[in-house]
């Protein structure tokens, strides 16, 4: 183990969905605090890039049709899609990060859409009344993205932004619940961290444009807490992994798209920077179908 707490070691799906629902619950606060105002309580923002769905269309028309949201997080992206018309469900690993998507229904709900604080009161949790700009609270569940609790052939469309996927142990496990819940025909867009960047350190700065890895080392990423027990865990796929998953799910790969860095985007988000944005690839975002 490294002096750091990182060890690059296989970890199965149980350990991996116990330290990332964790480490979730605690991150959740900080996080939604430092990018809540970049991915705003209702927007749909595909990566660090700064795609926007509302420009992209990588959907399609939504206005009418059942979507699932994998990983929402605090619902930015469902409450959008809700904003646009569609039906929407949204699920997420995470207690705290529902907490917030609650918090900002009852933001909405007040005329506040201040964003404030959330309470620590355990009760101030998903559902129940709230509106977001499509009238109403998200529908959200705590759910784990292996074992989805939906009916077969429930939704039109699916997404995921950054949602759950980089974080399982068996992504293709994922991408055939995803399959079952889908309708013939129905679509699937999602976005992960581009594969190449596993071979860089994830460093914003000159660092993290010299590769200290191969690529093709599967290992996850994984930060080991003082009981020595996995506290956060992502696992790594070569693009042709991806491709392999995709279709070992019976889904069909429809289209790939690699967000070029645009001009004037200076915001810098963990490992993604302007500087890093000029010369790799951060994100790949995969347009599936399942075959009618």
């Amino acid at each position: 183990m490294s002096p750091e707490g990182v060890e690059r070691r296989p970890v199965d799906a149980v350990a991996t969905s116990r330290a990332n629902r964790g480490w979730w619950d605690g991150a959740a606060d900080d996080y939604q605090a430092e990018h809540g105002p970049f991915l705003r309580d209702a927007g749909f923002v595909w990566c660090p890039e700064g795609l926007d769905e509302a420009d992209a269309r990588l959907l399609g028309d939504v206005a009418g049709r059942d979507v699932l949201e994998i990983g929402c997080g605090a619902g930015q992206c469902g409450r959008w899609l809700a904003g646009q018309g569609a039906r929407v469900a949204a699920f997420d690993l995470s207690f705290r990060q529902l907490q917030h998507s609650r918090r900002i229904d009852l933001d909405h709900a007040a005329g506040d859409g201040s964003g404030g604080a959330l309470g620590d009161d355990p009760g101030d949790g998903p559902g129940g009344a709230g509106s977001g700009p499509a009238g109403r609270a998200l529908p959200v569940v705590q759910a784990d993205a292996e074992a989805l609790p939906f009916a077969d052939e429930s939704f039109d469309l699916a997404c995921s932004a950054y949602g759950a996927l980089p974080f399982v142990a068996d992504a293709t496990a994922v991408l055939a619940e995803t399959r079952r819940v889908l309708r013939p025909g129905g679509r699937f867009v999602f976005s992960v961290s581009h594969p190449v960047r596993w071979a860089f350190p994830d460093d914003p700065g000159p660092r993290g444009l010299t590769a200290d890895r191969s690529y093709f080392d599967r290992s996850p990423y994984v930060e080991v807490g003082p009981d020595g027990e996995p506290s956060y865990v992502e696992h790594h796929r070569t693009m042709a992994d991806w491709v392999d998953c995709v279709t070992a799910a019976g889904l069909v790969l429809a289209a790939l798209t690699e967000p070029e860095w645009p001009p004037g985007h200076d915001r810098v988000w963990g490992g993604w920077s302007p500087l890093r944005g000029r010369h790799l690839p951060g994100t790949a975002i995969f347009t599936c179908v399942r075959p009618r």
